[in-house]
This record gives C-alpha cells, sequence and structure tokens, in this order.
C-alpha cells in the first residue's frame, strides 16, 4: 500500500478485500497490514485472541438484522429482507464484473466510482443506473462465448455481456469497460478453511458482520462511518462486539455455513458509497489499533456455503462455538 496516511484512499491494488484466490493469507496483499509495516505511522495492536477463553461461555443469541446482495462486483448493493442462497453465496452476488478491455477486474480500490452503479435485476434482464446517465437494461447472456479475465492476478473467464452494456459503463466510469458474467460452468475454489465456491467475490461466498462490531468502530472515531463501507452480505443483531469472530459452522434460516477466514480490510473503506469520494485514512487507521491479525486488519467474518437454502432477516444464527485463540 506504501505511502503516508494520506494517500490510503487511493493505495489500490494490493489490498484484496478478504484474501486473494491462492492465498490463505492474502496473497497478492495483506490488506491494511502492509500499509502499517511500511512506514504509515497509525499505531498497532496486533490481535490474537480476539475473545478471552471462558469455561462458562454461551453463545450470543446473533439475529440476521440486514441482507445485501452485489450483483455487480463493485457496485452498490440491492437491500434484501429475504434471499436465495446457493453455492456461491446469495443469488445473483458478485454475479457481474467490469473489467478493463483486457479482462482485469475493476474495483473501487482503483475505481471508486464504482458505487455510484445500482444494479437490480429482474428476471433475465440486469438494470443499471447511475446519476445524469440513463437507464439501461443489459438482457443476461448466458451462452456467449466466454472470455479471458482476472482477478487478483487468477485467471477464470467471464461471459461478455456486449457492447451497449460497455458503452454506458465508459460514459459512467470514465474509462474503456467491459461487463461480464459469471459463466455456467464457473468453477471457483476460493482458500478457507472450509471448502466452497463463490462467483467474483474477492474470497469466499458470504461476507458476515455484526452490528455491535460496527457500533464499537464508530464509539472510537472522531467522525462515524456509515455501515455501507463494508458491503457485507449478513448483518446479524446481539452480542458483544466482534462475537462474529468465533462463528464457525453455523445455520441461518435453511442455509448452513462454514468459516473460512476473517474479512481482511483494504481502502475500499474509505470510499464515501454515496458520494463515491475519497474520504483518506479513516476508518483504516483506527482499525488498525486494535483490530490487526497476522492476515491483516480484520473485521467481520467469511462463509462458505456448506448447504444451500433461504434466509431472511430475523432468522437466528445458531451453532456459535466457544471463542478460539488464533
Amino acid at each position: 500500500m506504501g505511502g503516508t496516511g494520506g494517500s490510503v484512499a487511493g493505495s489500490g491494488m494490493g489490498c484484496p478485500g478478504s484474501g486473494s484466490p491462492g492465498s490463505g493469507t492474502g496473497g497478492v496483499g495483506t490488506g491494511f497490514g502492509v500499509g502499517c509495516d511500511m512506514g504509515l505511522g497509525y499505531p498497532v495492536a496486533t490481535v490474537r485472541t480476539l475473545h478471552p477463553r471462558s469455561d462458562r461461555y454461551s453463545p450470543p443469541v446473533l439475529t440476521v438484522a440486514g441482507l445485501n446482495t452485489f450483483p455487480v462486483k463493485g457496485c452498490a448493493p440491492v437491500p434484501l429482507t429475504r434471499a436465495r442462497v446457493g453455492a456461491a453465496g446469495l443469488e445473483h452476488d458478485r454475479a457481474w464484473m467490469v473489467t478493463d478491455p483486457d479482462g482485469t477486474f475493476r474495483s473501487q480500490r482503483r475505481d471508486p466510482r464504482l458505487a455510484l452503479v445500482h444494479p437490480r435485476v429482474a428476471d433475465d434482464v440486469l438494470i443499471l443506473s447511475a446519476p445524469d446517465a440513463p437507464v439501461i437494461e443489459v438482457e443476461v447472456d448466458d451462452h456467449a462465448p466466454a472470455r479471458p479475465v482476472t482477478l487478483f492476478g487468477e485467471p477464470f473467464r467471464g461471459i461478455d455481456q456486449g457492447d451497449p452494456a460497455a458503452d454506458w459503463l465508459t460514459r459512467v466510469l470514465g474509462r474503456p469497460s467491459r461487463l461480464v458474467r459469471v459463466p455456467p460452468d464457473h468453477d471457483r475454489a476460493p482458500t478457507g478453511l472450509t471448502p466452497g465456491t463463490s462467483g467474483y467475490a474477492d474470497s469466499s461466498a458470504v461476507h458476515l458482520l455484526g452490528l455491535a462490531s460496527h457500533a464499537e468502530l464508530n464509539r472510537r472515531l472522531t467522525t462515524p462511518v456509515p455501515l455501507d463501507r463494508f458491503r457485507a452480505n449478513v448483518l446479524v443483531a446481539g452480542g458483544p462486539p466482534h462475537a462474529e469472530d468465533d462463528l464457525r459452522a453455523i445455520t441461518v434460516g435453511g442455509v448452513a455455513l462454514g468459516y473460512t477466514k476473517p474479512a481482511i480490510r483494504c481502502a475500499v473503506t474509505t470510499v464515501d458509497q454515496a458520494t463515491a469520494a475519497r474520504t483518506g485514512p479513516e476508518p483504516l487507521r483506527t482499525l488498525a489499533t486494535y483490530r490487526r491479525t497476522p492476515e491483516g486488519v480484520a473485521f467481520g467474518v467469511k462463509f462458505a456455503v456448506t448447504t444451500p437454502g433461504w434466509i431472511e432477516v430475523g432468522d437466528e444464527v445458531t451453532g456459535a462455538g466457544p471463542p478460539s485463540a488464533r
């Protein structure tokens, strides 16, 4: 990530969210942890045991407080009250991806204006809207030949969604762009403790975050940051801050999930999701003082889907394990 504290928001491609494909500890980069070790000057506390052990530990009662799917990687979410969850996560989550003409993926790390693109899916149509741009409807194409794309340097395939979508994104983002969709034969195996698959997510299929964790972060910040900075699929209420760190094999509604890894944070958290403005070093600077792990700055957890099904707001999370040292 390099540079000084003022450059964190623009530090770009060296922080692949919660670990890049092919590395259990964020192989292409280790999120903000790399920046902390390279002279950014932020105080760092290494977090190894996230909760103290206790023989009388009782799992907290956690319930689903919010659901989000992100149809186009890096773009705005679609809030849901109920969602179908497949092997690759919530329905349509990161099923599309914006790329350079050469197939290299685009994200808010480099293109914060992706935050202004609002997708939704209706039947077999992807509908895109953005400020000062006409709405475009893109008929989903699952049958055109797939072409090479890269995600954190790893090769995959993507079905190009045509010139109208590409031209629209080029105008909105201000640089040549293409839109691709996960092909039916997409076979991805992200690293993590539980085997699974995902679409074009940074790593695992489901990203879960506790509201108490967000509240604790804001308690430490001079200026609070909104929840949308963290782009989680499943938001849970209840329990102490970071209770989600201790979840392992869990059931939520009709869905079973298995823990894969912590969610390692990068410069996307410094992008205002409403304006696409880069806001400076927070919240990464503060997170680095109390959420540093060997993998990087952790905030939230990632899961693989072990049993698909339905999940809805109000569902209880069952199967939480006891505190564990890391």
